[in-house]
């Protein structure tokens, strides 16, 4: 046997390590028990692949990021195995890792219900026990299609093999445009096959090391994401390094289930989608119309405070502007299909922009009007698949909070930075407080406009900007519109969700055309620069975000009813409808519950309702000419006088104070 040398590189430091022939990567680490797999030459590899000279070897530990995607993949392979076991007619799909675990994807002659994923949950939970080991074979085209007969849908994706396969929904986890591999789930003790897959790999060395997981949910989904293929059964799950790590996420799903803004829309009565109008398209209630309007009002004193000026432009346009500002070949897939009216094609907008062009293009511009800062409430028009359409926050139409500035390419630095710290803030006035920021850059595509180096000086510019704000910056090679980079506002919620907030591009293709001009000092023709901005990306989407941040509990500024008065008795109703028009007076939104229930069950109503104040009266309070408050804490206040009460509501207000 011959000697080989390999690098072991963990974090910046490098090993060198003579081993002989034919050893393997489990060998290389042979009892550090925490490493699952190795990247080898940069490619993910089980932990069984033999080293060959020169290789540059990284432990994958469970506990990383390729660790866990490992975890959550082998997972679904028992998950597939347990399946096929209890429901031997059952087809394959695909079952890659996603955010937080894994899904399996299956072709059964009747759809799952609660009861089978706990009888599949047990089946799997002895798989695992077994210690099954995970054995890779390198596999022909004919071989595989050979063994997997019986297995329509991983034909298919035999036939995908190569980059075809990479761009379809999951497909990537079962086979690449490399090699072909099956994975045999083996006996640990007889050798005996178990069960077999289609696989890209890696995996785990052996299903005991697979310590936490459960079965989530049941859903139906089309095969490779598109709704012309037959619709399959897909199996949600989770899994973890610990049970603990389970148990923690396990809360923290429980926890994002009550917040979940669609079930606190209907129990608060905000809004609704009915099925009339169509998915991801909403109403909002009475209640959920002022939480909005109190939104967008603020937002809008705000801007007017900065130097916008609001514009408002039409829902529907004629084909060539969209051809024009390159969203039709570029945006097509996300806007709807068009109209034709008078021997021409409209489209319902799926974006602001061009139409802000065309208002900046009205008449000649001078450089004394730059920066110009064009504001508009928008509603947009989108064409989402059924299967992402999400309650507000991914919808069919919304409206977007969209602003263009335009400017010299001198005025860009400074714009850009007031730009930020005015989202930043304006966020911070919502109750958000924990951000980071994104930097999506162009990539290879060739949906790309523009030249490099315009690319370059606008990415400078983003980086630059976000560089004075002092957040953590994450890099999104490839991320970019089609026309410049951007920077996305990143925003953590009070149970650590992130969300995509604000975002804000740098545009040097729009305005050239769009042939935007303004007259310069020395009274050349220049094109100005363009910025797009849209500060909250939805209303309907950032009302779902706060609605989930606050779970319903908004603070007085923001709640729909600030106060409520609750009469101990009905000969009280006339005294606290008499407090309530003073508060509303006072610019306050406050009602009286004059309703035949009991002054307890209206109390519990109020608490359900999430009303920030509750006011009750009595005798005793119409004697002293005050009110007793009651806090959504439970604690109460007695004997308040009735002008001291309205002031500790408004100030509440004033403050935007949580109470």
């Amino acid at each position: 046997m011959s000697d080989v040398r390999v690098i072991i590189q963990r974090d910046s430091e490098r090993e060198e390590r003579v081993v002989t022939t034919g050893t393997t990567a489990a060998a290389l680490f042979e009892g550090e028990r925490s490493v699952v797999a190795a990247r080898i030459g940069g490619e993910l590899r089980d932990l069984t692949h033999p080293l060959a000279d020169g290789d540059e070897v990284e432990p994958v530990e469970l506990t990383s990021p390729d660790g866990l995607d490992i975890l959550r993949h082998s997972t679904a392979h028992v998950l597939a195995q347990a399946v096929q076991e209890l429901y031997p007619e059952a087809k394959l799909g695909i079952g890659p890792p996603i955010k937080d675990g894994f899904y399996y994807d299956f072709d059964v002659p009747a759809p799952f219900h609660p009861e089978d994923l706990g009888r599949i949950e047990k089946q799997m939970q002895r798989i695992q026990k077994q210690g099954q080991r995970f054995v890779r074979r390198v596999v022909g085209d004919d071989e595989a299609r050979a063994e997997l007969a019986a297995e329509p849908y991983k034909l298919e994706l035999i036939g995908l093999k190569g980059a075809a396969a990479e761009s379809a929904e999951g497909a990537d986890a079962e086979v690449g445009a490399g090699e072909l591999t099956i994975y045999d789930n083996v006996d640990a003790k007889s050798g005996e096959l178990c069960w077999k897959d289609l696989c890209r790999g890696p995996h785990l060395p052996n299903t005991r090391l697979i310590p936490a997981f459960k079965l989530m949910r049941s859903a139906a989904a089309y095969w490779r994401g598109s709704e012309r293929n037959p619709q399959l059964q897909r199996i949600y799950g989770t899994a973890w390094p610990t049970k603990d790590e389970l148990k923690a996420h396990l809360a923290f799903l429980a926890e994002a289930e009550k917040r979940d803004h669609r079930k606190l829309g209907a129990e608060l009565d905000l809004f609704s989608i009915p099925e009339e109008l169509g998915s991801g398209l909403a109403v909002f209630h009475p209640k959920g119309g002022t939480v909005r309007r109190v939104m967008e009002d603020y937002s809008r004193r705000r801007h007017e405070a900065a130097g916008y000026e609001f514009v408002n432009t039409p829902h529907i346009s004629k084909r060539k502007l969209f051809e024009t500002s390159g969203h039709l070949p570029n945006y097509a897939e996300s806007m709807f299909p068009p109209m034709e009216f008078e021997g021409q094609d409209y489209y319902l907008k799926a974006m602001n922009c061009p139409m802000h062009n065309l208002i900046f293009r009205a008449r000649g511009r001078s450089y004394r009007e730059l920066p110009l800062r064009l504001f508009e409430f928008g509603t947009v028009y989108r064409y989402e698949k059924s299967g992402v359409v999400h309650g507000l926050t991914r919808a069919r139409g919304f409206t977007q909070d969209d602003s263009h500035i335009y400017c010299t390419k001198e005025q860009m630095p400074d714009e850009l930075d007031g730009l930020l710290t005015f989202v930043l803030n304006l966020l911070r006035d919502y109750g958000l407080d924990e951000f980071y920021l994104e930097l999506s850059t162009r990539g290879d595509s060739d949906k790309f406009i523009g030249e490099p180096e315009e690319w370059a000086e606008a990415t400078d510019a983003l980086r630059e900007a976000a560089g004075k704000q002092g957040l953590e910056l994450v890099m999104d090679p490839g991320g970019a519109a089609y026309y410049g980079p951007k920077i996305s506002v990143q925003a953590r919620d009070a149970i650590g969700r992130t969300w995509q907030m604000s975002t804000i591009q740098v545009d040097f293709q729009q305005p050239k055309r769009f042939d935007l001009e303004y007259t310069a000092a020395d009274g050349s023709r220049q094109t100005p620069v363009m910025l797009h901005r849209a500060l909250f990306g939805s209303i309907e989407r950032f009302f779902a975000v706060l609605l989930e941040h606050y779970a319903g509990v908004f603070p007085p500024w923001l709640a729909p009813v600030q106060a409520v008065g609750i009469p101990i008795g009905d000969g009280h109703i006339p005294y606290l409808q008499e407090f309530a028009a003073e508060a509303r007076a006072a610019g306050l939104r406050m009602e009286v519950d004059a309703s035949s229930d009991r002054m307890q069950k209206k109390i519990r109503n109020a608490q359900k309702s999430k009303v920030p104040f509750m006011i009750i009266a009595g005798d005793d309070d119409i004697a002293a000419g005050a009110v007793s408050f009651r806090y959504r804490d439970g604690s109460q206040r007695n004997g308040v006088p009735r002008a001291e009460a309205l002031r500790e509501i408004a100030e509440a207000v004033e403050t935007r104070a949580q109470v």
